[in-house]
């Protein structure tokens, strides 16, 4: 597996990011308190299905420097993570990243060059006491609060933009330990007719880092379907059909 570490400045901040291998795009963003090394899993298996990754360290993050304290901030750094790219491109999402992600496709072109959007552990528009609640039973409550707030105040903005996209949005689940009740998504697949969604077993809210493997079959099946990318077939499973064994 071929990876390459690249560098993004913007301004007086400066992005680091992991580029893996070769083929349409998928930028992967990680969830608040974590890093773009939780991805290195994920875009191993994306390049088995012929697909090039690009996981970046979100402002304050990882050996980026910067300091993430309103939603808007990250997400501006989301329009010049895209408008980097050679379109189209499919955004995954998690969590934080998740929801910049989705405040980025606001910018109509930004939209325009994203061929879907796969939001893992984040849907617009929670309810504000259960996160809240969810946060505190973890000791996250005081983590990142500024930003915490700002996401949970801008929940009505965020799910008129998931409404208004026109563009295919897939949302993995957790299966335990989620802030994301069944209502939360229901209320954004009603809001967007193109929005489906998969529960993944035994993974808690950081589903990168508890199930990698399944996260990355999720991301490289609609990532392939919506970049028109064939699909990844194991050549020695091919040699046994083709020689009857």
């Amino acid at each position: 597996m071929s990876s390459t570490d690249i560098t993004l400045v913007l301004g007086d901040v400066t992005l680091q990011a992991t580029v893996t291998g070769a083929g349409p795009t998928v930028l992967l963003l990680h969830a608040g308190g974590e890093h773009r090394g939780v991805w290195a899993p994920v875009a191993e298996r994306l390049t088995e299905s012929g697909l090039r990754s690009v996981a970046y360290d979100l402002r304050g993050h990882g050996e980026s420097s910067g300091r993430a304290t309103t939603l808007r901030t990250v997400a501006a750094d989301v329009i010049e993570m895209v408008d980097r790219e050679p379109a189209p491109i499919v955004v995954t999402g998690a969590s934080l990243g998740g929801y910049a992600a989705l405040a980025a496709l606001a910018e109509p072109s930004i939209a325009c060059r994203v061929a879907g959007l796969v939001l893992v552990e984040a849907v617009p528009n929670l309810d504000p006491c259960r996160a809240r609640s969810w946060l505190a039973r973890r000791g996250l409550r005081d983590r990142h609060r500024e930003l915490t707030e700002d996401i949970l105040a801008s929940g009505h903005e965020l799910l008129a933009t998931a409404a208004a996209l026109d563009i295919p949005i897939h949302v993995v689940r957790a299966a335990r330990q989620s802030p994301l009740s069944d209502a939360d998504v229901d209320r954004l697949g009603t809001a967007n007719r193109r929005v489906t969604v998969t529960a993944v077993p035994d993974s808690g809210h950081l589903v990168a880092r508890d199930a990698p493997t399944e996260l990355a079959r999720i991301v490289s099946t609609h990532a392939t379907a919506w970049l028109g990318v064939a699909p990844y077939t194991d050549p020695a499973h091919q040699n046994r059909t083709e020689h009857g064994k």
